[in-house]
């Protein structure tokens, strides 16, 4: 069984039930998710060994958070306890013209406190296969980059195929610095995910012929896009998730996986979404756990794509589709028929 090791912050997600703003709300709803976390879970879920390494703080939060990861076949035996406090985020889901909000409270969270010395990666990387990562881990602040950078040189070190979501979020730090920390830590990344806007954000790169608020993509402009960042990086491949948003709660998903040489596009799937929270992640899984079971390029994207077609449909940040589910989207199309 192949084994994979997913490292970063997971969160307490709170949010109003149904589609409440936070205005009105009352109660919150509880959910643990995370970028890597969110990965792990899947992969699991498609029956490989999946590590989750993260460091959560020693109280009731904290042990409950290992143990709804851990619930769900996650090896959490490298899960590091200290600090003060887990991250939290609000929620408010959109609907129809009105686009989700997310508030951030995760200052001082126990992982964006953490030490390069506080992860033992020779032992976090015995009979690893693959280590993924996103750009969210190192926007936490310099140390936790620093331990990003210090678990790619020990995966290189052992031949451990290392993939990045590059995740970014405007609200943790400025595309300068994105750009400057993830142009560092994409020289050790052998496959990278992006979504329409992380390659401009981050890098500069951009599809000229696109606009993501219009729902216009160019297949060629991101064509142009992942070859631009293969020629900057290296990358073995490069992967493309293309959302046409017709509204917050009605999607067109689709995605792009360029293998060096040639550009393959998955089936276009039109969601009436349930939670998008956690797509990407899910886009990553099906794209990780392919490329890991030998499916060939055009393969590896028609699965990462019905993965998270079927994550949409599913509350919270975890994918919990198996394998087998996501086979029959591929094969048997998304009728939404009762299964007897």
């Amino acid at each position: 069984m192949k084994r994979t090791v997913c490292f970063g912050e997971i969160m307490l997600r709170l949010q109003p039930p149904a589609h409440e703003r936070f205005l009105q709300a009352k109660s919150f709803d509880i959910v643990f998710g995370g970028g890597e976390a969110n990965v792990a879970v899947s992969l699991a879920q498609f029956g490989l060994d999946a590590v989750y390494v993260t460091k959560l703080p020693n109280n009731p939060i904290g042990i409950a958070c290992r143990n709804e990861i851990r619930k769900w076949g996650v090896d959490t035996s490298k899960i590091v306890f200290g600090g003060d406090r887990i991250g939290i985020y609000f929620c408010e889901k959109g609907a129809s013209q009105r686009p989700s909000n997310v508030i951030y409270d995760r200052k001082g969270s126990a992982i964006s406190a953490a030490s390069v010395e506080d992860f033992n990666w020779e032992e976090i990387f015995e009979g690893a296969d693959w280590f993924h990562f996103t750009g969210i881990t190192p926007a936490l602040g310099d140390n936790v980059a620093a331990i990003c950078e210090k678990a790619c040189v020990e995966a290189k070190k052992r031949n451990i195929t290392i993939s990045c979501d590059l995740n970014y979020r405007k609200k943790l730090w400025s595309r300068e610095k994105a750009g400057e920390v993830m142009g560092r830590l994409c020289r050790y990344v052998d496959v990278l995910i992006a979504n329409e806007e992380d390659s401009a954000d981050v890098f500069g790169i951009k599809s000229e012929k696109s606009d993501v608020n219009s729902g216009v993509l160019s297949y060629e402009g991101y064509i142009d896009v992942a070859k631009q960042l293969t020629e900057r990086f290296g990358f073995k491949y490069v992967a493309i998730t293309l959302r046409e948003s017709i509204s917050a709660t009605v999607n067109n998903w689709s995605g792009m996986l360029y293998d060096g040489k040639e550009a393959h596009f998955s089936t276009k799937y039109t969601i009436h979404i349930v939670d998008r929270v956690g797509g990407g992640d899910s886009f990553g899984a099906g794209l990780i756990y392919s490329l890991l079971s030998g499916k060939t390029p055009k393969e590896a994207i028609e699965f990462a794509a019905a993965a998270s077609c079927l994550k949409h449909t599913v509350e919270g940040d975890f994918n919990i589709a198996t394998a087998a589910e996501v086979e029959s989207l591929i094969k048997n199309g998304g009728s939404g028929r009762v299964q007897r």
